[in-house]
């Protein structure tokens, strides 16, 4: 069936918000300038709402979302808070730079939500959420409501309360399926009858927020827009808490393909989306896997000889999108130790990234070096190169890796020797043995240090192509009841996990130093 290509399309608001419900995916964690990134990333993909985290769950979330606020263009930056005025006036004191801020005020509404975890009745409930909304637009006039467990709430009071956050001032209101549960029928039903039985629902735009629990968020999503749902809730690669949220890029690019049968689009450059899954795969540690949809490895590959047949004679016989649409090059630029600074300049400026000078110098600098390592560098080799230039913090690195030299012989015990620097270049070296190499190096590194982390995953992954591909060394320790994550690139995995080690030890020196508060129970839609 050939679709009308001259159908009106409506527009369909992108709310992202991988810096908050995607940091909350158990083993993420991103710090300020970290956060920074993918902000500037997100603008750039140019999302409609940048949920920029949740200001009153930490100093270390306040001071994100206020620098988000002040620093990002292009797309309003929102703040989560629970139903409670602290919440409400730190969200609105983070946002006080934002071009075009966004209160997001969420409170939960089902039964098993009210009897178990508020104690409240549904009155209590109507009241706490009205009071809130009119409180938050005492700050702000751009204002979203979360019925939190909405797919699990008695329809009727579910419209009752809907009715009365839009009466306060709601301009947006979330539905969440906040555990995953509804399935799209079904979904997209609530979305229908919703639209059938507020009376004011004309006065606000319809939002969902889907997990994945069951595996259905994206699919729940779309069915939500076909309802009538004008405003999305996603995060980059799907990211979040426990199974994910619904994967930005799957539905961007099911409305852009499927425009037609959706009768919606975005104003999302999906030229961007591509790099904007790298960056947040490079920075939070969680791979994408090879077959994920959109931007998985193999999303674009043909093994089968049938399909490589049919694809050689007609592209679309087996692809159904341009993989140039989503930011992936189907050749590459081949770069090498002969290659020119303005070379390596133009080929960064191609990948979406604008550096200082000083920022290139450096990446210059690490990409000579790189190059008489590997025979040739690949686009995943530069842009490993520019993430870590563009994520040093200079307050969170108390070591350095000046050396390391191990041994190992079969059957015999492995030693590492590591020298460390600090900040005053102070000069630090200790030799362990170990039950393997990289077991002796951080070994070593605990002498010098004084701390004595458990190890508790660590996961090796090539970054780039060829054999002597950079590795990719991603580890999680935890000491004192703090758990991090650490990352470190190189050739050798020996030295990139020493890498890797002293990178989690500067942050939890950071953390010990700053004292961070907990925000257990606050998790949000």
């Amino acid at each position: 069936m050939k679709e009308d290509s001259s159908m009106s399309l409506e527009r369909l608001v992108i709310f992202d918000t991988t810096l908050r419900d995607g940091e909350q995916c158990p083993g993420a964690s991103l710090n300020r300038k970290e956060k920074l990134e993918i902000a500037r990333k997100l603008a750039a993909l140019k999302v409609d709402v940048i949920e920029a985290g949740l200001p009153a769950a930490s100093p270390g979330d306040f001071d994100s979302v206020r620098e988000i606020a002040h620093e990002i263009r292009g797309a309003s930056i929102a703040g989560l808070a629970r139903a409670l005025e602290k919440d409400i006036a730190s969200a609105a004191q983070a946002l006080e730079k934002a071009d075009s801020p966004r209160i997001h005020i969420f409170l939960s509404t089902s039964k098993v939500h009210r009897d178990h975890k508020l104690q409240k009745n549904k009155s209590e409930i109507i009241k706490m959420a009205t009071d809130a909304v009119q409180f938050g637009k005492k700050f702000c006039d751009d204002i979203e409501f979360s019925p939190e467990d909405a797919s699990r709430t008695e329809q009727d009071f579910l419209f009752e309360v809907i009715e009365a956050v839009i009466e306060a001032g709601a301009k947006t209101v979330n539905i969440p399926d906040t555990v995953g549960y509804a399935v799209p029928d079904e979904f997209g039903e609530l979305i229908s009858s919703i639209k059938s039985n507020v009376k004011n629902i004309n006065k606000a735009i319809i939002s969902v927020h889907c997990h994945n629990d069951l595996g259905m968020a994206v699919a729940n999503s779309l069915a939500a827009v076909k309802a009538g749902a004008r405003q999305i809730e996603c995060t980059i690669n799907g990211i979040g808490e426990r199974a994910g949220n619904a994967a930005m890029e799957e539905i961007v690019m099911a409305l852009k393909t499927r425009r037609n049968f959706f009768g919606a689009d975005t104003r999302i450059d999906t030229k961007q989306i591509m790099p904007c899954s790298k960056l947040v795969s490079s920075l939070t540690g969680f791979f994408v896997q090879r077959n994920k949809a959109i931007v998985g490895k193999n999303a674009f590959a043909h093994e089968s000889g049938v399909h490589q047949d049919g694809f050689l004679k007609k592209k679309n016989t087996y692809e159904i999108m341009n993989p140039k649409d989503i930011g992936l090059e189907e050749s590459e630029l081949v770069l090498g130790k002969h290659s020119g600074r303005n070379a390596l300049s133009k080929k960064i400026e191609d990948l979406g990234y604008k550096l200082t000078e000083s920022e290139l110098s450096q990446v210059f600098k690490d990409f000579k070096i790189l190059a008489d390592e590997k025979k040739d560098l690949f686009e995943e080799d530069i842009l490993s190169l520019v993430q870590k230039q563009k994520t040093l913090e200079d307050d969170l690195t108390t070591y350095k890796v000046k050396n390391i030299k191990c041994s190992f012989e079969s059957g015999k015990t492995p030693e590492a020797s590591v020298t460390l620097t600090m900040k005053d270049n102070e000069k630090k070296e200790a030799t362990a043995n170990g039950d393997g190499p990289v077991d002796a190096v951080c070994n070593a590194i605990d002498i010098i240090t004084g701390l004595s982390c458990k190890l508790i995953a660590y996961q090796v992954m090539s970054k780039t192509k060829g054999r002597d591909a950079q590795g990719e060394v991603t580890l999680r320790v935890i000491s004192n009841n703090r758990e991090v994550l650490g990352k470190g690139v190189g050739v050798n995995t020996i030295e990139a996990s020493g890498f890797a080690y002293i990178n989690a030890i500067n942050k939890l020196l950071f953390k010990l130093k700053t004292d961070k508060l907990e925000s257990d129970g606050i998790a949000g839609p």
